[in-house]
């Protein structure tokens, strides 16, 4: 067992996202920094992830301005770390390795030192050039295997499926699949290795099988990464260190539980009992938690939870002697492998210290938090709460027909909302794949890469109209358009190679900030009046309908309308790009004839059952 553990704090990137939709500002980020500066933490996770969109999206910063002003405060005593999706970086694209050296370069330039790795479908091919392209510019390379499960198929499901003429293979995500592919990372030059458990699925002794096994056959440091939501958190981070984990991720107490990950304080407890030295400065991360506090509460309007955990230091407070000894019965636990008594002892401290109980429903479900989440709300919004049951039966199905990829964004997300999809289409009595999204045809096309297991070629010709796999082409990417904008003294709309890099990976968010920006620097050059004037709408006539309505089937914001008033169109043409739930889903006519009215514009948020255009 190591003597020395290293922790990878997780506040300010997947604590804050996992718990407060990544709200912190740039000055709730300051407040906490020059304590950070004191804590000695091996390192943080402070971007990537949705660090980037967000702060654009709601907060009006500047991402790069965040990871640099991390940096010159706390960037030579932790190394920063930020989250990557391979060949798509932030986003659904795959992109050139062009754009994924400029950004490795930029990152690292702006302070960055370890970029984690992953692809959603754990296809190594997606992650060689952000391997490359990290070390090139000096930094590490943090390769990380994505856990999952298989679908848990009854032998009623496997004797139907059979008599259907549909195969239901045998166990895939296997130990030595997670091993084979940790390899195959070591190979390509990985500096380290981590088990992604993005779910918090993972149970406790799998996890002593995995960090034993991968410490046995891997040359570079192993890494362990979980989250709390259905109650394994705490005891698989336990298990993971007594099973000779190197480094571990871990949030400060208030910003620790529930969806995000497990709280430092409680491995602390855990490290002196085991006689491990962390180097962590405690007295700082005390200092830190105060401040945490408050912003907690000022973040109240996006807790995902009620209720803070219990205050505590352990450098301070004393536990209650039934409680203390929790600890030493969960060590015990771990090492007679006894994992239903882990549990339960791990769950009494988490009750001890007022931290969320595990959610039963993803536990049982056995899919991401964020995934269950995201289609509670698509359904709510398509006002079909009551199939959501239905909607959580369809994922194994979805996710076989699609070859059956890791649930970790961004496949969950897209499984999860085609399940909803398909539940809505059965419904209104049509095919479950009547209506789908733009990103489950670029699955199944093949666009993000090798699933684990084959797609069959007569689920592909019915979703993309074609039966061989077609891989995403990077030759015909096409850049995004960087207008000049007249309006605001001819300047273009991305200025630097860093913008153009925004621009990129986050175009729907990125023109409407950057705009902003632009704007607000023209009127503080020319010293103009910041006031904003509300636009007269001038009342319209309501528009009189005789021929036949597209409506939107579901909630959205318009992202582009591909056809004009005149145009001929045949029943299923594409007329809208909408975005919703994170999808792009491609509307299409219900009816052939000539369009008569379009109902919406760009940038347009419509309802569901909302009229799109007027065909006559």
């Amino acid at each position: 067992m190591s003597k020395k553990l290293l922790i990878r704090d997780l506040t300010l990137r997947d604590g804050q996202q996992s718990l407060f939709a990544t709200r912190m500002t740039q000055d709730q980020i300051d407040r906490v920094l020059p304590d950070y500066k004191n804590a000695n933490f091996y390192a943080m996770e402070v971007w990537g992830g949705a660090v980037p969109d967000s702060i654009m999206r709601y907060l009006g910063e500047n991402p790069w301005t965040r990871l640099n002003k991390i940096h010159e405060s706390v960037g030579y005593v932790s190394k920063l770390t930020a989250l990557s999706r391979g060949r798509n970086l932030f986003g659904y694209t795959p992109y050139t390795n062009s754009i994924i050296e400029g950004f490795c370069k930029t990152s690292i330039n702006k302070g960055l030192s370890v970029m984690r790795i992953f692809d959603a479908l754990n296809d190594i091919n997606n992650i060689q050039s952000t391997i490359k392209y990290v070390k090139k510019y000096g930094g590490i390379a943090d390769c990380a295997v994505c856990y999952t499960i298989d679908p848990q198929y009854t032998i009623c499901d496997r004797v139907k499926g059979f008599f259907k003429g549909k195969y239901l293979p045998k166990a895939v995500f296997t130990d030595q699949y997670f091993l084979r592919k940790a390899q195959e990372m070591e190979r390509l030059g990985a500096d380290m290795i981590t088990i992604k458990d993005m779910s918090g699925l993972i149970p406790p002794m799998r996890v002593s099988k995995l960090v034993r096994l991968f410490k046995k056959n891997l040359s570079v440091p192993v890494d362990f990464h979980t989250h709390c939501t259905p109650g394994y958190g705490l005891a698989a981070v336990l298990c993971a260190i007594m099973s000779g984990a190197d480094i571990v991720d871990t949030n400060i107490w208030y910003f620790a539980g529930g969806s995000a990950g497990v709280a430092l304080e409680l491995i602390y407890i855990f490290t002196q009992k085991l006689g491990i030295y962390m180097g962590v400065d405690m007295q700082a991360v005390a200092k830190i938690n105060e401040k945490l506090f408050e912003i907690r509460k000022e973040l109240k309007e996006y807790d995902a939870y009620e209720s803070f955990p219990k205050p505590f230091n352990p450098l301070t407070d004393t536990l209650p002697p039934e409680v203390e000894k929790l600890f030493d019965k969960a060590i015990k636990a771990v090492k007679e492998g006894k994992e239903k008594i882990l549990l339960e002892i791990c769950h009494q401290i988490e009750d001890y210290f007022n931290f969320p109980k595990p959610d039963t429903k993803v536990k049982d479900a056995e899919v991401p938090g964020g995934m269950y989440s995201n289609m509670v709300a698509q359904l709510k919004a398509l006002g079909s709460e009551e199939i959501l049951d239905e909607a959580m039966k369809l994922i194994p199905q979805v996710r076989m027909d699609a070859g059956l990829p890791p649930l970790v964004t961004p496949t969950s997300q897209i499984v999860g909302a085609q399940a909803v999809n398909a539940a809505v289409s059965l419904k209104a009595g049509k095919d479950m794949y009547s209506n789908t999204s733009n990103q489950f045809m670029s699955l199944v096309k093949g666009d993000y890469g090798k699933t684990p297991i084959p797609i069959q070629p007569e689920f592909r010709k019915k979703i993309c109209g074609f039966t061989n796999e077609r891989p995403f082409d990077t030759s015909n990417y096409k850049l995004q358009d960087n207008v000049k904008l007249t309006e605001y003294g001819n300047v273009k709309l991305a200025e630097n190679y860093e913008e153009e890099l925004l621009l990129e990976l986050f175009p729907s968010v990125a023109k409407g900030f950057l705009k902003k920006q632009k704007k607000q620097k023209w009127e503080s050059v020319n010293k103009l009046k910041k006031t904003r004037k509300e636009k007269r709408v001038e009342k319209q006539p309501q528009t009189i309908i005789t021929g036949e309505k597209t409506n939107s089937p579901m909630p959205g914001k318009v992202l582009d309308v591909v056809v004009k008033a005149g145009d001929r169109v045949k029943k299923g043409d594409p007329v809208i790009i909408l975005e919703s739930m994170k999808m792009e889903n491609t509307i299409t006519a219900e009816s052939e004839g000539n369009i008569n009215t379009i109902f919406v514009t760009e940038g347009d948020f419509l309802a569901s059952g909302q009229a799109i255009i007027e065909t006559v």
